[in-house]
């Protein structure tokens, strides 16, 4: 029997746009669940989103062998995209952000399990 796999950790970063930080508030004390349901067959778990000083921080873990092409399931996800229509106008992309891009991706410097 293969032993488990360890998880791909992945922490971004987006900026919360103060005059929206309410609205954000509510729109994930009651995240619809086919949108927790897409982000479960993409296999993605440990999803936290943390907020200070405007910054959010995500961190999930992603278990599956595909991480582009489970990506790109959440992205073509149509409850998924109206999900984002609420949310996106809440973000504001980083300015090392690359065009088009909103969440960016943190380097991981350190882990203990």
């Amino acid at each position: 029997m293969p032993a488990p796999r360890t998880p791909r950790r992945v922490a971004s970063v987006i900026r919360l746009r103060p005059e929206h930080a309410e609205r954000y508030r509510e729109l994930h004390a009651a995240v619809p669940q086919p949108v927790l349901d897409t982000l479960s067959r993409a296999h993605i778990t440990d999803y936290s989103i943390f907020l200070r000083d405007d910054t959010l921080f995500a961190y999930f873990e992603y278990t599956g062998d595909d991480y582009e092409a489970d990506m790109a399931a959440i992205a073509a996800d149509p409850q998924t995209q109206q999900w984002w229509a609420l949310t996106d106008p809440c973000q504001q992309p980083l300015d090392s952000a690359r065009p088009g891009e909103r969440w960016v991706t943190g380097e991981e410097l350190f882990h203990l399990d």
